[in-house]
């Protein structure tokens, strides 16, 4: 299902930012610094690859009722959809 432009590139910038994250951490691991700072790191970058799922997710749900037909066709029923979200937990 195709999102709206400005959905996927909210979408899309929040995955930057995780990637950046990522690179944050690889150099902190790198540079041997303090568990604490390196863990928290983690807690962050986990916490907004969660943002971004949850995201597309909504995204994906605002496309469902706009265009419930095509929602149908792919197979979002509300069962499909409720097994989708839970994975994000």
């Amino acid at each position: 299902m195709d999102l709206q432009h400005e959905d996927r590139d909210d979408i899309i910038n929040r995955l930057k930012r995780v990637e950046g994250q990522l690179r944050g951490l690889q150099a902190m691991i790198d540079d041997s610094r303090d568990c604490n700072d390196v863990l928290t790191q983690f807690a962050a970058a986990n916490r907004a690859l969660s943002r971004a799922g949850f995201r597309f997710f909504s995204a994906t749900m605002e496309e469902c009722r706009r265009n419930p037909d095509l929602a149908d066709a792919q197979g979002y029923s509300p069962d499909a959809l409720e097994k989708m979200f839970l994975r994000l937990g």
